[in-house]
């Protein structure tokens, strides 16, 4: 009456989207009633052991591969009612179940390989187009800062010369406002008018 483990042999079948694949399984169970285990079957052992594999693979058909991947302790639960409900008029009862083991084809593994890809390839692409978007409003609020106050431009440029000085780079671009160089030019006309007359 003690629990007894059977391991259930790898078995082929063809998932509900029509992918072959190869499971292998282990099925605890007792012995809860010794009278209807020897009366009602032969070698009680062997016959649960041989209604693991045929409930094995009709559970595979019922689900996707992924569903086989993803829940297979939903799909052992099953699977474990199923043993159950076939094996308690032999006073047997199945305890649990679990899968051991998956296998898929090559091919089907490259493919599951290149989706997963695919999946992280549009998660990055997600986040970095949040990131623009979270840096294009962080520079809306502050060109709407700098729009009440004229000054803070003057004073974003200096800080931008001062930044790229400390970079020591050979050449230094400074944009200047177009007031500037109206002025410089305004300048300049007044210093040639004097020239002129003097």
């Amino acid at each position: 009456m003690r629990t007894i483990t059977a391991n259930v042999e790898q078995q082929e079948g063809i998932t509900r989207d029509n992918v072959p694949i190869k499971v292998d399984a282990v099925v605890w169970y007792r012995i809860v009633d010794p009278e209807l285990a020897v009366i009602e079957v032969k070698a009680v052992s062997n016959a649960v052991v041989q209604v693991s594999p045929t409930t094995l693979r009709a559970v595979l058909g019922q689900h996707t591969l992924d569903e086989i991947l993803k829940a297979q302790d939903t799909i052992a639960d099953v699977m474990q009612k199923s043993i159950d409900a076939t094996t308690e008029p032999w006073g047997v009862k199945v305890e649990l179940v679990q899968m051991k083991s998956v296998e898929i084809p090559p091919s089907m593994q490259r493919a599951l390989a290149q989706e997963a890809e695919a999946l992280r390839e549009k998660r990055a692409r997600l986040i970095k187009a949040e990131a623009e978007l979270d840096a294009a409003e962080q520079l809306r609020q502050a060109a709407e800062v700098i729009m009440q106050n004229p000054a803070g431009l003057e004073l974003r440029r200096m800080q931008m010369i001062t930044e790229v000085g400390a970079e020591q780079n050979t050449m230094t671009l400074v944009m200047m406002p177009s007031e500037f160089v109206s002025m410089a030019r305004g300048i300049a006309d007044v210093a040639k008018a004097v020239v002129a007359k003097g």
